[in-house]
C-alpha cells in the first residue's frame, strides 16, 4: 500500500476595496481564512489468496530459561550444597524449580505458545529452530555452539503443503516439540546464547530464500547474546560488557562478552535478504541493564520495530511513540510472564497476517471531510459507491457484493488493482 498526500490548492480570498467606474459605491469584501484542500491517494494491489508467509521461530533454549519468572518469589528458593540459592540458577536437576509453585521462563513460554500457534497456524508456514546446539554434550564449546546443522538445530522444517488444515497440523507439531522440552533433566534448556551465529544460520537456510513470500524470523530470547569467539572485545578490554560470572581469558574470554555488534549485523544481513526479524525479549535480563540496548538495536535493524497507531502518543507505560515515524521508543517486544508473552505473540500475529481484503483502511488523517469526496478506481476504471461496489465506513473504504467477491477470488497471478482518492479540507 502506498499513501501519497498531494496539496490540491490553496485559495485565499483577501480584503479588497475597489471603486467601480461610473459609480459612487465602495464594496468591502470580508477577509476569510484560506481554504486548504489536500488529497490522499491509496494504491493497493490486492490478492486475497496471497501466498502465506514463512515464519522461522528461533527459540533460545539456553540455561537461563530454567530461571523463575519471578526470582523474588520465596517459593523459588532451594537448598543446594547446603546453601540457599535461586532454583534453576545451576545446571543440576536437584536444584531445578518446581513449576507447580515456581513457574520458570520455559514453563511460561510453553503455556503461552499453544494459542499463538493454533490461531496463526492455518495462515502461516511455520518452522522451528532452537539454540544453542548442545547435542547432549557439556563444556564451554558445546554450550556455546550456535544453531549450525539442520538435523540437530531445525526441530521442524517448513511445510510442503499450503492448505489451512495441513498448516495447522504442522503448527501443532511445533507446539508438541516445544512442550516436549523438559523443565529439568535430560534435554532441558542449557548453555549460552549464541544469537548472532544462529541468526546467520537460519538466514542461509534454503527454506527462507523464497522471494515469492513474505519471510520472517521471530527471535524469542531471554538472555543477552554472547558466545561469539570472534567478538571484537576480549575479557580484558574495558569495552567488554561481561554477560557471565567471569570473562577472564582462562574462563569464558571473548565468548562471555556481550555480542551486540555482530547480533545487530546478523539481523541487518537478514533484512538485506528481505527477511524481517521480530525480536521478543523474555525475562529480567532483556528488560534492564544492557538488555534493552542490544534487543532494540536488533529490532530496528530487522525492519520490524514496534509501531503505534496514527494519533497515538504512547506505546505503553514509559514507552512514548514518535508521532511522525510512529515508532515506539522500545523497538522490541518485552514480556515478563506468560500473559505478557501471549499478548506479544498475539500482536505479532495480527501484524504479520493479511488484513480484510475487502477493506482499504484510511488513517484518520487520510479520511475525507465528506464521503462524497472519495473516488475509487478498480483496474483503472472508475466505480461509483453503492450496493455491489463500495461504501465509505469509519475505517476506510469497504467493498461489498460482487466487487468484494471479485477481490476474494483474486490471486497473486490474477490480482485486483485498487486506487482510492480521498479529498479533505484541512
Amino acid at each position: 500500500m502506498r499513501a501519497r498526500p498531494t496539496l490540491l490548492s490553496a485559495l485565499a480570498f483577501g480584503a479588497t476595496v475597489s471603486a467601480l467606474a461610473g459609480a459612487c459605491q465602495t464594496y468591502d469584501f470580508e477577509e476569510v481564512d484560506p481554504l486548504l484542500l489536500a488529497q490522499t491517494t491509496i494504491e493497493e494491489t490486492v490478492h486475497a489468496r496471497n501466498r502465506k508467509p514463512n515464519i522461522m521461530l528461533l527459540v533460545d533454549t539456553s540455561a537461563s530459561m530454567m530461571l523463575p519468572v519471578n526470582e523474588a518469589d520465596t517459593d523459588c528458593r532451594t537448598t543446594y550444597q547446603n546453601q540457599q540459592i535461586t532454583c534453576g540458577s545451576v545446571a543440576d536437576v536437584s536444584a531445578a524449580c518446581n513449576p507447580q509453585v515456581c513457574p520458570t521462563r520455559w514453563t511460561e513460554l510453553q503455556a503461552a505458545v499453544p494459542k499463538f500457534l493454533a490461531d496463526t497456524g492455518p495462515h502461516v508456514r511455520f518452522a522451528l529452530t532452537t539454540y544453542p546446539e548442545t547435542r547432549g554434550e557439556t563444556g564451554l564449546n558445546a554450550f556455546c555452539r550456535a544453531a549450525s546443522t539442520e538435523s540437530a538445530s531445525v526441530r521442524q522444517g517448513m511445510p510442503t503443503a499450503d492448505d489451512d488444515a495441513s498448516l495447522l497440523a504442522h503448527a501443532n507439531k511445533i507446539n508438541d516439540i516445544l512442550q516436549g522440552i523438559p523443565n529439568s533433566g535430560v534435554g532441558q534448556p542449557v548453555g549460552g546464547t549464541p544469537t548472532s551465529q544462529s541468526l546467520t544460520f537460519v538466514g542461509n537456510l534454503a527454506a527462507l530464500q523464497d522471494t515469492d513470500r513474505e519471510q520472517f524470523v521471530v527471535l524469542l530470547t531471554d538472555g543477552l547474546p554472547n558466545c561469539n569467539e570472534n567478538n571484537i572485545y576480549s575479557g580484558e578490554d574495558a569495552q567488554c560488557r561481561c554477560t557471565t560470572a567471569n570473562c577472564a581469558p582462562n574462563q569464558t574470554g571473548r565468548r562471555g562478552c556481550l555480542d551486540l555488534d555482530a547480533s545487530a549485523a546478523a539481523v541487518k544481513a537478514l533484512a538485506d535478504k528481505k527477511i524481517k526479524t521480530i525480536v521478543i525479549g523474555f525475562g529480567a535480563e532483556t528488560a534492564a541493564g544492557n538488555g534493552p540496548l542490544v534487543l532494540d538495536a536488533m529490532a530496528r535493524a530487522g525492519g520490524f520495530a514496534r509501531t503505534c497507531e496514527a494519533g497515538q502518543t504512547s506505546c505503553g507505560p514509559n514507552d512514548p511513540c514518535n508521532p511522525d515515524t510512529r515508532l515506539c521508543q522500545r523497538g522490541f517486544y518485552q514480556a515478563a510472564n506468560q500473559e505478557e508473552l501471549a499478548d506479544a505473540l498475539e500482536k505479532i500475529s495480527k501484524a504479520v497476517l493479511p488484513g480484510e481484503p475487502c477493506l482499504i483502511k484510511l488513517d484518520p488523517s487520510q479520511r475525507p471531510s465528506d464521503p462524497s469526496l472519495v473516488v475509487v478506481y478498480i483496474d483503472g476504471e472508475r466505480t461509483t459507491a453503492g450496493n455491489g461496489t463500495w461504501n465509505v465506513v469509519e475505517e476506510g473504504v469497504l467493498f461489498n457484493g460482487a466487487m468484494c467477491d471479485r477481490i476474494l477470488a483474486s490471486t497473486p497471478d490474477n490480482p485486483v488493482d485498487i486506487e482510492v482518492r480521498a479529498i479533505r479540507q484541512r
